[in-house]
């Protein structure tokens, strides 16, 4: 899969397909449009191409900031596995944004040669998305190409949105967030050093630090997490929050990886949330909080031998 960075330094002598969108979280209806994107291209011999956003197109024109559920190397690393020719990440600006409809699409077709175009129902584009798939098809007359239309994907007969995505990343619920996906929501980040205060208490863990901001983190609380270093893979349990029982005002993110006391400090990591177990708690002391993560990783033990070591 080839990755362009900018629309206009995609120049295609090949005939093209195309499907575009922020696509964040990449979720099953966005696989469901790709999927059609890749089936097509092969059936016409053309190009498969999808073109993307970043940063997500709301922060630029709205004054409501969302965090995105994908990161630009978490998008390439998934759309590489998905048979696609080429990747466009074109820089979401003001001026960009500020593009009127038919200049958007007279630059998709002059650059990339298209001839064929997929989008879902409720599209739109152009300056302040003034046109929707009705005028995309005015324009695909007068241009020659072809627009194909996909209709919504429902699981359990609702929708699926990345909208709906992120809420459930932020309420915790991390079993609808991944029955949505396809996939475990992950995080990647790299292993810093912290106060030490899980290792005086038996938990040692590993402080992750998550270099890109515009990243979504799940809601504070303990969860059920699996996680991939050096080719490994390792279950553990999770912590997001404030630890309020020892008074700290930083929020940290921190895993600690069962049956693993290898020094881990510069490590990149990448952690899969799998189940939310419990909110985070002040406890009255440290010997209470121990308690409490005891209870914990028995908890997960159990899940992992009934739910993932089957």
């Amino acid at each position: 899969m080839k990755v362009t960075r900018g629309l206009k330094n995609a120049l295609s002598n090949y005939q093209s397909i195309l499907t575009l969108g922020t696509f964040d979280g990449i979720h099953k209806g966005h696989k469901k449009i790709i999927s059609k994107l890749i089936s097509d291209s092969k059936k016409s011999n053309l190009r498969s191409i999808i073109l993307t956003f970043f940063p997500h197109p709301r922060n630029i024109v709205s004054s409501q900031k969302i965090k995105s559920i994908n990161t630009v190397d978490e998008k390439i690393e998934i759309f590489s596995e998905l048979e696609l020719d080429e990747l466009i990440i074109q820089d979401f600006n003001k001026s960009f944004s500020n593009m009127s409809p038919e200049e958007f699409v007279k630059l998709l077709v002059n650059n990339l040669n298209l001839k064929k175009i997929i989008v879902g129902y409720n599209h739109r584009f152009g300056n302040n998305r003034s046109a929707d798939i009705n005028i995309l098809k005015d324009f695909s007359l007068k241009y020659d190409f072809e627009v194909l239309e996909i209709k919504a994907y429902e699981v359990d007969k609702i929708k699926i949105s990345s909208t709906k995505i992120r809420n459930a990343i932020n309420e915790g619920k991390i079993d609808i967030c991944n029955n949505y996906l396809g996939y475990n929501f992950n995080i990647n980040g790299i292993v810093v050093k912290g106060k030490s205060i899980g290792k005086s208490i038996g938990f040692p863990t590993a402080n992750i630090n998550v270099i890109e901001e515009y990243k979504i983190i799940p809601k504070n609380g303990v969860y059920l997490a699996r996680c991939f270093l050096d080719r490994n893979e390792y279950y553990g349990m999770m912590n997001i929050g404030f630890k309020p029982t020892f008074g700290s005002n930083k929020k940290t993110i921190e895993i600690n990886i069962f049956g693993f006391d290898k020094d881990l400090y510069g490590k990149n990591i990448r952690i899969e949330f799998l189940k939310y177990i419990r909110d985070e708690i002040k406890f009255d002391n440290a010997e209470i909080l121990q308690n409490q993560l005891n209870i914990d990783r028995e908890n997960c033990v159990k899940l992992i031998n009934s739910t993932y070591n089957n």
